[in-house]
């Protein structure tokens, strides 16, 4: 691994000191309290800002089509969380983008795609069921071909769809073919949010952020909407859950972000500084800062897969550590009196326990790691056999 400086040119350190003013200007601290507040991870005047100024479109686009280079997007992402800016929801809508860009028709990514880098166009993503887990293959939300082929009438429902209020469409992944294998039974679409029978119910996490369920009765789409060939989606979908799962193919230049969720690491990184600086000064707590401090280091220096899983489980591991150091204080919410850091260490130790969470479950991901990379057979969760009496 090579921990070397990049030394930046001129016009990069522009870049940069531009990039840290603007949002310094629209990244204000009620944009970040009320962002504490809802739970949303979203700004809409910041989001819109940040399109209108081309910042989306050079993200979204490859250097040689006039997006960032490998420096300057390492900038950004950054910048990015360093300024925290309400943000997951543009990683969400340029990974639905990207999708769309390679299975979408030609019609519906020219109406939809410069919308997506002004801003002013959203995407969210229905994957999971109610009953359905970390397996969206086992999908039950319906999409029948009405006679005249020319549109669909969907039902079902689907959980943890973040963001959808703020969203113009969802990536809803629907079974076509209840008879087939469930991963040759599968058709995404693009559903516009604003379609009579579409509902969206809030749901709120344990860290305070907040999701939604979103109902599908009787919602009729055109055909469109359709990503991909009918029966085809898990072709469609594995490229985007490649994408969130953090396991796409990385350049060759050393500056792409490590791994999913490095965001999060840098507001557990500030959160250590914080706490070290008020810290007692004895040797059991500087033990703890340093084993603290050694983790966090260990976990940002991790690739992908084994990234994500070291990132949420340090965050687990770590954060009750910080408040028991920091004692009652540390246990005590955001604007409330007294509350440590103005209750940021309670923030991030509710945030720890979704961030295992998100896009599949540490154990999911723990199996892809045994299965894909060391080579190991499928898990059995069959009970074990009982020994003849």
């Amino acid at each position: 691994m090579d921990f070397s400086h990049v030394h930046l040119s001129d016009e990069d350190r522009t870049f940069r000191d531009e990039l840290r003013n603007f949002l310094r200007t629209i990244v204000t601290d009620e944009v970040i309290r009320r962002d504490r507040e809802t739970g949303e991870n979203f700004d809409e005047g910041v989001h819109l800002a940040l399109g209108a100024r081309g910042y989306l479109a050079a993200d979204f686009k490859p250097e040689s089509e006039g997006g960032f280079s490998a420096v300057r997007r390492r900038i950004w992402e950054l910048e990015i969380g360093r300024a925290h800016t309400p943000w997951f929801h543009w990683p969400t809508t340029m990974m639905v983008a990207r999708t769309l860009a390679q299975f979408a028709s030609r019609e519906l990514l020219d109406d939809l795609l410069p919308q997506v880098l002004s801003g002013q166009v959203r995407l969210c993503l229905g994957y999971t069921e109610p009953e359905g887990g970390s397996d969206v293959a086992t999908c039950k939300t319906r999409a029948v071909r009405e006679a005249d082929g020319s549109s669909w009438v969907i039902n079902g429902s689907k959980m943890f769809t973040s963001n959808a209020h703020n969203a113009q469409y969802v990536f809803l992944i629907t079974n076509t073919d209840p008879d087939a294998p469930k991963h040759q039974s599968l058709t995404m679409f693009l559903v516009p949010l604003d379609s009579p029978g579409v509902e969206i119910q809030p749901l709120r996490t344990v860290d305070g952020d907040r999701t939604n369920i979103t109902y599908y009765s009787d919602v009729r789409v055109e055909d469109r909407y359709r990503v991909g060939e009918v029966n085809g989606g898990w072709t469609v979908l594995r490229e985007a859950l490649n994408a969130e799962h953090g396991t796409i193919e990385r350049d060759d230049q050393g500056l792409q972000k490590l791994a999913t969720m490095t965001e999060h690491m840098l507001l557990l990184a500030e959160a250590l500084d914080r706490a070290a600086a008020v810290a007692g000064d004895d040797d059991a707590v500087r033990y703890r800062l340093g084993r603290a401090v050694a983790r966090m280091e260990a976990a940002m220096s991790s690739p992908e897969m084994f990234g994500r899983v070291a990132i949420a489980q340090t965050m687990r591991d770590i954060t009750p550590d910080l408040m028991d150091i920091l004692g009652a204080a540390a246990a005590l919410p955001v604007d409330t009196d007294g509350a440590a850091d103005d209750g940021g260490f309670e923030y991030l130790f509710r945030l720890a326990v979704p961030t295992g969470i998100y896009g599949g479950t540490l154990e999911v991901f723990r199996n892809m790691i045994a299965q894909h990379v060391l080579g190991l057979g499928r898990p059995n969760y069959s009970p074990p056999a009982k020994r003849p009496a």
